[in-house]
């Protein structure tokens, strides 16, 4: 009896100090839940009030000497995906009307055979666009990155940001915090592939905390580099 007993009671204290450690680990969790919701909050607030009043339709958006097109996803064959090509046609309009005078072209080239710029400036070329009137920035790895190198590679102190709609409050907003007196111009047309935009849209809330910490630790890009004239040059050409 007495072993039983013994037995009984080292189970006991086993199970009580495993309910404690159950409880602690919800009071965690739930912590943890409730900062991530805070930071959520306060990062797409700090979005909507950057970017209040500088979203436009391509027909107001004042002009600009630039316009940032950040990139997307191309498909296989080097052709730009549907919400690419929506962003660059927003492009292919702005110039056309004068509303900018240079197209930087900014995207992913992390590999060899995956080119984001190039296949921007294809697209626009074939549909009119002087190439010499085209940028690459072939590390603009996210939109941070696009933003600051911009401002610090490039020299662009004033453009017209061009992505989705769902995007375009984050981009103009780190645009604004690198330097840039920037408006933006989103694309609605790519609506029509609900599955994908509601993704793409969803995973934004993420992408506004990723923000808040990129600006709040100011990290360098990926890839800084040096000052390069490009969008000088093709302003004067």
């Amino acid at each position: 009896m007495r072993g039983l007993r013994a037995r009984w009671r080292a189970w006991r204290g086993e199970h009580r100090r495993a309910v404690r450690l159950l409880r602690r680990l919800l009071v965690l969790a739930t912590a943890a839940v409730m900062l991530l919701g805070a930071a959520t909050v306060a990062s797409a607030t700090w979005v909507r009030g950057a970017a209040e009043g500088r979203l436009f339709d391509a027909a107001d958006v004042p002009d600009t000497p630039v316009a940032l097109v950040l990139g997307t996803k191309v498909e296989p064959d080097g052709t730009p995906a549907p919400f690419l090509a929506a962003r660059l046609e927003i492009a292919r309009q702005l110039y056309a009307a004068g509303k900018v005078q240079v197209l930087l072209l900014s995207g992913d080239h992390m590999d060899w055979d995956y080119d984001e710029p190039d296949a921007m400036r294809r697209w626009l070329v074939e549909r009119g666009v002087p190439a010499e009137k085209t940028v690459l920035d072939h590390a603009g790895f996210d939109t941070y990155d696009s933003c600051v190198r911009a401002h610090r590679v490039f020299g662009v102190r004033r453009a017209t940001v061009v992505t989705q709609s769902f995007h375009l409050p984050r981009a103009v907003a780190l645009c604004r915090d690198a330097g840039i007196e920037a408006v933006g111009v989103g694309d609605d047309t790519a609506r029509r592939y609900a599955d994908q935009w509601r993704i793409s849209s969803t995973r934004e809330y993420g992408a506004c905390v990723k923000a808040a910490v990129d600006v709040l630790t100011g990290r360098d890009p990926v890839h800084l580099g040096r000052r390069e004239t490009g969008v000088d040059d093709a302003l004067r050409a």
